[in-house]
């Protein structure tokens, strides 16, 4: 079971932009400008999709995934918290996707918790709830551009736009739609949180 004073000192840190959560390892395998190519490998997660893709499609799906590792599982085990956490609008979030979120075809908002090392497909333990899904994340290669401040739409998507320019005539080409990385969570002050929009790439 996750040290009460560990959690509260986290979440006290996580105020002024300081994370301890663990996230995924990458390695840099290039840069363009201000973007950043990234090289995952393969990561473990938990997932959950809401018919909707507003603020409150965001909010359910968040707290039923946080439900899951806060214990609402078989074993009833506690399970760190990560980052980045992963929402994307549209369809099913695609086996090759960060945690992002990202506008779809569809009106459905998946959303991801990439669990902690430790935790694998073989000792995972089993949701409660039927929402929640374990999935295995294939390796990736992922383009991102980092920015602080709001999470409004129109802020995103410019900075989307933002990160498409910025690969035109590049060695790398866009995969899918652009999406969405937050590392803080919504008590961070603004400027100081980590955001970065991101888009799956492949080298030309």
């Amino acid at each position: 079971m996750p040290n009460p004073i560990a959690q509260f000192a986290s979440s006290a840190l996580a105020v002024f932009g300081i994370r301890t959560a663990e996230e995924p390892p990458f390695e840099v395998v290039d840069r363009v400008d201000a973007v950043e190519i990234r090289r995952y490998g393969p990561r473990f997660a938990a997932e959950t999709t809401v018919d909707a893709n507003d603020n409150k499609a965001m909010n359910e799906a968040f707290f039923t995934l946080a439900g899951y590792i806060f214990g609402g599982n078989r074993q009833k085990r506690d399970i760190a918290m990560t980052a980045p956490v992963a929402s994307e609008s549209g369809e099913a979030m695609a086996m090759t996707a960060p945690a992002a979120m990202e506008r779809g075809q569809h009106s459905g908002l998946t959303m991801r918790f990439f669990l902690p090392a430790e935790i694998t497909p073989v000792n995972a333990p089993e949701p409660n709830d039927t929402r929640v899904r374990l999935i295995e994340v294939p390796e990736e290669t992922v383009a991102t551009l980092r920015f602080t401040g709001t999470w409004g739409a129109a802020a995103i998507n410019a900075r989307k736009q933002e990160l498409v320019a910025k690969l035109l005539d590049t060695r790398w080409s866009p995969l899918g739609e652009p999406f969405t990385q937050f590392y803080d969570p919504p008590f961070t002050i603004p400027f100081l949180r980590r955001n970065e929009v991101a888009v799956r790439v492949n080298r030309l």
